[in-house]
């Protein structure tokens, strides 16, 4: 209504895009610009960018809090960073806001906001991206990972309401009791129409994958595969775009068993449409990640036309994506499954080009993904 003040956003997020690169981050730095057609959004997060703490940028003023902290430390998230980030988190107390709206990783600042958000009498509103519970955290941490699980479970149990990425996301949070309130369902997205409009890069390759070069995303095991490959006959090239603490061994592993030159790490790919010309000039999308809450490349796999194989691994959400599309294949998360399904995917994607049927605009389903719907939903849970 004409006259009415601007509902005031306050979103918290530890990484920002482009500084930053994973979908967590793309995602806020879609839904935060569309957001601001309808309010008035703050973004506060760390001092990514040089000069001063403020900026203002398609719409959305972005705040640093605090100073920059490494988000890894030995390969893993920063404990540190995230305390840090959390006692930071108490500085929107000297803010004005209407709803709060924060990311719910690294987990600490969810307990600070909830202070904040009681304190000013504003609802607190968290995006869950995914929920690793308490047989994940003992894995990954050993002893440690019972207090993990705790902290998890306890943040789950703060905000007045939760927007899960994925409804499988939503499903875990449900069946642990999550939420003070409703849990809304809002899934990652993509801009079809953008992805569409970019033409393949000049080098060709077989095989692509697209991610932070963690752990639990396995590009070891797509190295093995190569590796595989290669001793069966079938010589495929393989291009990594992404960077992350992982990729100095990722490249020795690869020069030990002898494929070195086969890989193609591109760590600094600057722009979103170079990404999606890069994997546009591939056969294959191969997705072995052994943890994914959404898997927003798997999306704009898709929508460059490519076949995905993924694994069937528990916390592999990703998994439910690629399963809609007829071009794709999921398997067992091993490596001897990842060939085999690797080598029928190259094999139907030179049928397909044999036979003329090819259609790069298939998948008809992807239109469910856009941001714009995402921002609506998302916009609703806020306001509620």
């Amino acid at each position: 209504m004409s006259g009415q003040p601007r509902l005031v956003i306050a979103m918290v997020t530890d990484a920002i895009y482009p500084y930053h690169r994973g979908g967590k981050e793309v995602r806020y730095h879609e839904l935060a610009r569309r957001l601001a057609q309808r309010a008035e959004v703050h973004v506060y997060t760390m001092q990514w960018w040089p000069g001063p703490g403020e900026r203002t940028e398609g719409g959305v003023t972005f705040h640093a809090i605090s100073p920059m902290h490494g988000l890894y430390a030995r390969g893993r998230r920063s404990i540190v960073q995230a305390l840090l980030f959390a006692i930071a988190c108490f500085r929107l107390l000297g803010t004005s806001f209407d709803v709060l709206e924060a990311d719910h990783i690294p987990y600490f600042q969810v307990m600070v906001l909830r202070v904040v958000a009681t304190l000013k009498r504003r609802p607190l509103v968290v995006t869950w991206h995914e929920v690793w519970g308490r047989s994940y955290w003992r894995n990954y941490l050993g002893r440690a990972g019972l207090a993990a699980w705790m902290v998890e479970s306890l943040a789950m149990r703060l905000p007045d309401r939760i927007i899960a990425a994925s409804s499988q996301t939503a499903e875990r949070l449900r069946g642990l009791g999550a939420g003070r309130g409703s849990i809304t369902e809002a899934p990652n997205g993509i801009d079809i129409d953008a992805i569409r409009a970019v033409s393949p890069a000049g080098a060709a390759c077989d095989l692509v994958v697209v991610g932070r070069l963690m752990t639990h995303k396995r590009i070891d095991l797509l190295i093995d595969v190569v590796a595989l490959l290669h001793a069966d006959g079938v010589p495929v090239s393989c291009r990594v775009i992404g960077d992350g603490p992982e990729r100095l061994s990722l490249r020795e592993h690869a020069r030990a068993l002898g494929i070195g030159h086969a890989m193609d790490f591109r760590p600094h790919v600057a722009e979103q449409q170079d990404v999606y010309a890069l994997m546009k000039a591939a056969k294959v999308f191969v997705f072995p990640s052994a943890r994914e809450g959404f898997g927003i490349a798997v999306l704009e796999a898709l929508a460059c036309g490519l076949p995905v194989v993924t694994t069937s691994a528990p916390d592999n959400l990703a998994q439910h994506l690629a399963a809609r599309s007829p071009r794709s294949i999921v398997c067992d998360p091993s490596a001897p499954a990842l060939a085999a399904a690797v080598k029928r995917a190259l094999a139907e994607c030179r049928s397909r080009t044999d036979q003329g049927d090819f259609d790069p605009n298939g998948d008809s389903w992807l239109s469910e993904y856009s941001w714009e719907t995402t921002a609506v939903q998302v916009a609703g849970a806020l306001v509620r």
